[in-house]
């Protein structure tokens, strides 16, 4: 039974992710969708639960007046049928909703319904720019995903569960109520006017609070999750201290969020207190004075009191509900503000797989400036051949990272075109463009995974002699087959630690050549590929290079001169424009910016000059 629950809905819907809307209504039902049902039979079960509950206090005031009023050995034969049928309300019917409504609401809703949210909007994120994780923490982007969907989820069951109990609830006790004496009402419509008034006061207040407290929280979290992340430059730089002042600085932000919101909470409470006990003291004065007029029965003053009791309990729960929708509500809205950014990158409506027949990549007068008023890449006309293996020098702030990264369309050129074999990049989809270009980067991040799972990251369906042929050639068998992890794995299935920490700079160079050894990618770009390479190390895979780079087109970046100056060509930018190319002994006779370049080198490194 559990289980037919459970699969009423789904938590990881096969649906494409788009855009959420950004605002709050809208953005609720763009992730309710596929809920709808049960959240609506939810809501209707709980109005019925909410009437029958109400009617029993009815009943109860009956049964006081029968009591006080009837022979006790005549009730049963007078009053047995509907004594029968209360019975079965009470025992069989009341039970049979409650169970109803719980596996609608645990099994159903509670655990499948912020699943789907978390799941469709971590593949939205996915599909977001470099630039988009550039500008947050990881850690702050990941809490408001996992913050936003309970919070939806809150805020709609609390609208369609909780909301509908009070207002059917209340709706029947005045019913319930008005038929004993129209006046026992007064009050309770009194307090309904207080009650609503403390929580139009004070709620919108909390929601503000609230929304700043969730961004708080973020920051906080993403701090946090920030020193874990860079840890060892935190060591590096003995900066303990720092740190925990950053993270204090971001907690007492949270703290202050915290107290402002506790005052509010004790100004409602007491308030809210103060109305209750004033309504049950008139109830009860009223219902007195009633019965001493003889205008009503002891079972109508024992429902009037059992109802004013019960909305005391009540209005407590209903105050801490409504506060926590609110909450949520801001926390909504918090990470609404994240989750429903557009994607700066995107596919052209038609895009079609790029088809690599030859590789000859073609840039045509390309601008790009990082949104900057002046130039990174300014006007830069580039055709590079099929087969044809091109070193990109330049100082640092030349432009030869930006290119790379047009080329990969992490970011989209400002004017201009750039080509494929003819096919212009911003006309095909981006995975296809990116499945044909392999690449190794200076900065090399390994995935928090096994080792064996990083190398097989490029290409997923490679057999495992393929796998043992790329780590052979880029010379990492001897090093991974002496790793282990705390676990007690060991080799290829050792765990390489978040971003690779676990292991050296050499290390994680070699996995990632091994990675695109195995990807085989049309296009190669290295960028600073053997960098962090030891030159006995560099020149033992510089034979695997070279056979990777066989048939291949390749752009290649490098401080180091002496690993780029056997190319085909060498490309000199400075301020983002082409200054010199040619092969390198060409370029050492002109004597131009490259030969400089070259004559300033110390250990074979690039300077400054």
């Amino acid at each position: 039974m559990y289980q037919l629950f459970e699969r009423w809905t789904t938590p990881l819907p096969d649906t494409e992710p788009s855009q959420p809307p950004a605002t709050l209504f809208a953005f609720c039902r763009h992730y309710t969708k596929g809920f709808e049902v049960p959240l609506i039979t939810m809501s209707v079960l709980t109005a019925l639960l909410a009437m029958l509950e109400v009617s029993l206090f009815g009943f109860m005031g009956q049964l006081v007046d029968w009591l006080a009023t009837k022979d006790p050995a005549t009730l049963l034969q007078e009053e047995g049928r509907t004594l029968l049928g209360m019975t079965l309300l009470v025992l069989v019917a009341i039970p049979l909703l409650v169970l109803l409504h719980a596996l609608i609401a645990y099994q159903s809703l509670l655990g499948n319904y912020p699943m789907s949210i978390r799941w469709l909007a971590h593949r939205y994120l996915l599909r977001q720019s470099i630039g988009f994780y550039q500008n947050e923490f990881a850690g702050r982007i990941a809490t408001k995903v996992m913050q936003t969907a309970l919070a939806v989820r809150e805020s709609v069951m609390k609208l369609l569960d909780v909301a509908v109990y009070i207002l059917v609830y209340f709706t029947s006790m005045l019913v319930i109520i008005a038929k004993s004496d129209w006046r026992l009402m007064l009050p309770m419509l009194a307090w309904l006017v207080f009650y609503i008034g403390l929580q139009w006061y004070f709620i919108p207040r909390l929601k503000t609070v609230s929304t700043e407290q969730a961004d708080a929280r973020s920051t906080m979290t993403g701090r946090i999750v920030d020193s874990y992340t860079n840890i060892s430059t935190v060591k590096l730089f003995s900066h303990n201290q720092r740190e925990a002042a950053y993270a204090r600085d971001a907690m007492s932000g949270f703290l202050d969020t915290v107290y402002r919101q506790m005052r509010l909470v004790t100004g409602l409470n007491v308030s809210v207190q103060v109305i209750n006990y004033v309504l049950v003291f008139a109830v009860a004065a009223i219902a007195i004075a009633l019965w001493t007029e003889q205008a009503i029965t002891i079972g109508a003053i024992a429902i009037a009191v059992s109802l004013a009791l019960r909305l005391n309990g009540m209005s407590q729960w209903i105050m801490w509900e409504v506060s926590s929708l609110f909450e949520n509500v801001g926390t909504v809205i918090d990470g609404m503000n994240t989750l429903s950014k557009p994607t700066q990158i995107v596919d052209a409506p038609a895009a079609q797989p790029l088809r690599v027949t030859e590789g000859k990549i073609s840039f045509d007068d390309v601008s790009f400036h990082y949104g900057e008023v002046s130039g990174v890449i300014e006007g830069l006309k580039l055709d590079i051949r099929a087969g044809e293996k091109v070193g990109l020098v330049g100082r640092s702030g030349a432009g030869k990272s930006t290119l790379v990264n047009l080329l990969m369309r992490f970011y989209d050129v400002e004017r201009g075109e750039i080509r494929i074999d003819d096919q212009a990049i911003n006309s095909v989809s981006q995975d296809s463009l990116r499945a044909n270009i392999g690449m190794v980067t200076q900065d090399t991040s390994l995935l928090h995974r096994t080792i064996r799972e990083n190398i097989l990251y490029g290409r997923p369906d490679a057999t495992e002699a393929e796998l043992l042929s790329a780590i052979s050639r880029s010379q990492a068998k001897e090093f991974i087959d002496n790793l282990s992890d705390p676990a007690g794995n060991h080799g290829l299935d050792a765990m390489v630690g978040e971003r690779g920490v676990k292991l050296s700079g050499g290390q994680r160079q070699r996995i990632a050549i091994a990675r695109v050894l195995l990807k085989d990618a049309p296009i190669l770009i290295l960028d600073e590929a053997t960098s962090a390479l030891d030159s006995e190390v560099e020149a033992a895979i510089q034979e695997s290079l070279y056979q990777l780079m066989e048939g291949k087109t390749v752009i290649a970046i490098a401080h180091r001169l002496s690993t780029i100056a056997a190319m085909d060509r060498l490309i000199v930018l400075d301020e983002g424009k082409i200054v010199e190319q040619g092969s390198h002994r060409e370029l050492i006779e002109q004597g131009g910016i490259y030969a400089q370049l070259w004559a300033h080198q110390t250990g074979g490194f690039l300077g400054t000059e």
